[in-house]
């Protein structure tokens, strides 16, 4: 029986729990648990999960939906066909999941690019944003990724900052009327040495600068763990900016549970105070194969128990 078959039927076989990686390994059926429902829209993305299903990102999906997440990013999906866009859109629809984050543009991760403030790499920068809102229509997305890239140490910082600041403003007129979002992610200084945005109160000023409903702060929580420390009051003092929510523990930037970060706190936090965004999912899987994906299943069932 080919795999895709194979998947197709073991997912309609009947409702229960996973019990882990053996259960897979050993029952060789995927039971679906569609009815469990997360407080928080946790949003795996592709890789996690193909040890269970292959390579084939609809599959994937599928196996994502049937085991309770409602949500989906990919850093990566303006790069990918056309036609594996529409049919992800199609796929995510059919099963109610909601499109999260992907990257609207060029990262200038060696070279200055929005800090430089030069005429012709803001123009570059807006005509991406520009194609990625046609990409965001295809697949329902609300969100998309924004680092502003490089420092530029031949300006004085405050310079730098007023020229990011005039790049985002531009960029929030194109995509506003389209009611889409902008999320600048801050990056730790260990893992992207060199980057302008580091720290969640920097992201907050330049939201409050740019002053527009379409540029918010992706709160990296395994960023700022490394970068500030002081979660739960930071995002605290972050709010009213923040818009979506990406983690990994931390060291290891893998599930919850593998580090020092206490997720369920944090997931307990936030639900409290009323966040209905997406949760991203950006890590690793702490062990390979099957067992470390029904792993990162069961870490998400254990940090959500609250």
């Amino acid at each position: 029986m080919q795999r895709r078959s194979f998947f197709k039927k073991t997912i309609a076989a009947g409702s229960g729990l996973i019990l882990g990686g053996g259960f897979y390994s050993e029952a060789k059926e995927i039971i679906n648990i569609k009815e469990q429902i997360f407080n928080l829209h946790y949003a795996p993305h592709l890789e996690m999960f193909k040890s269970v299903v292959g390579d084939n990102p609809i599959d994937q999906l599928q196996f994502m939906a049937s085991q309770g997440f409602t949500a989906f990013e990919d850093n990566n999906m303006k790069d990918r066909d056309v036609d594996l866009q529409n049919e992800i859109a199609e796929t995510l629809k059919t099963n109610n999941m909601i499109m999260g984050v992907f990257v609207a543009h060029t990262i200038g991760w060696k070279e200055p690019n929005l800090a430089s403030g030069n005429k012709e790499k803001r123009e570059e920068f807006l005509d991406e944003i520009k194609s990625s809102i046609q990409v965001a229509k295809r697949l329902g997305a609300k969100w998309m990724t924004v680092v502003p890239g490089a420092i530029d140490p031949k300006l004085a910082f405050e310079y730098q900052t007023a020229n990011v600041v005039e790049s985002l403003k531009a960029a929030s007129e194109i995509i506003e009327p389209h009611n889409l979002i902008m999320v600048l992610e801050p990056l730790n200084f260990r893992d992207h040495p060199g980057m302008f945005l580091n720290e969640s109160p920097q992201a907050y000023q330049i939201c409050k600068a740019v002053d527009s409903p379409s540029c918010k702060i992706l709160f990296d929580i395994y960023h700022q763990q490394i970068q500030e420390g002081n979660l739960i009051p930071n995002i605290d003092k972050c709010w009213d900016e923040i818009a979506y929510f990406q983690v990994g523990d931390n060291p290891g930037r893998n599930e919850p549970g593998t580090g020092e970060i206490n997720y369920r706190n944090i997931f307990k936090h936030i639900y409290s105070k009323g966040f209905n965004g997406l949760v991203g999912m950006e890590h690793g899987n702490s062990i390979i194969g099957e067992e470390g994906a029904f792993a990162v299943i069961n870490a998400y069932k254990d940090a959500d128990n609250f």
